[in-house]
């Protein structure tokens, strides 16, 4: 049991962007596919990724809600970067994994974003999803009808 208690504890998003980050630059050095233009492009979204990540976090720190996956919330947070995705920190992570691709000339693993993305949604959103439906009711679905889940 404690060891099922520990795997839980590091099961979080940042590892799975640490893990699908490596096979992106595994693919770029084992298979490269350099594509003209593409790594202005690449650093850029890493810095999206990076500044969308640091709004979302301070938007939940100032709304004294948690963080880390599978805490209870505290708050439903639904303005700033929240009215354009109801998960910007997971976007982020995506837009940090595609930039990546773009920067390590590693086309041929461009399907690991969209792969990412499913494991994200089924292994955290989905289930935050319901505790948040849970915990605010009708404020939450009005929310979830106005604003997409990725984007």
């Amino acid at each position: 049991m404690r060891v099922k208690q520990a795997l839980r504890q590091i099961d979080l998003p940042p590892l799975w962007l640490g893990l699908f980050a490596a096979a992106v630059w595994l693919t770029g050095r084992a298979l490269p596919l350099p594509l003209p233009f593409t790594h202005p492009p690449g650093h850029a979204l890493v810095l999206a990724g990076v500044v969308l990540t640091l709004v979302a976090a301070a938007q939940m720190v100032l709304a004294r809600t948690p963080l880390i996956p599978r805490r209870t919330p505290g708050r439903l947070v639904t303005g700033g970067v929240f009215a354009l995705s109801r998960n910007p920190i997971y976007l982020a992570d995506a837009l940090i994994l595609a930039g990546l691709v773009l920067v390590w000339d590693a086309a041929l693993a461009a399907p690991l974003v969209p792969a990412f993305m499913a494991l994200i949604t089924r292994r955290y959103i989905r289930g935050e999803e319901v505790v948040i439906a849970t915990l605010f009711g009708a404020d939450y679905e009005a929310y979830r009808a106005r604003v997409r889940r990725w984007l």
